[in-house]
């Protein structure tokens, strides 16, 4: 038997309903960053590595301006 679309079948992708951003934030229980202190103690996992990001930003900034 044939079938007139090639979706149809088993291996069609199933299709989510659009679910807006702040949807998706709520399910998960994800909240705003509120300082950049809370960003920083759950981005990096040390201040070196802070230190290190906020240099490259520095010199990557300084070099635009060049």
């Amino acid at each position: 038997m044939t079938t007139d679309s090639a979706d149809d079948g088993p291996s069609a992708p199933r299709v989510r309903p659009r679910v807006s951003i702040e949807e998706l934030a709520r399910r998960k229980g994800v909240q705003p960053v509120e300082s950049l202190d809370d960003m920083a103690r759950d981005v990096f996992s040390s201040d070196d590595d802070l230190d290190e990001f906020l240099t490259f930003v520095h010199a990557d900034r300084q070099a635009g301006l060049a």
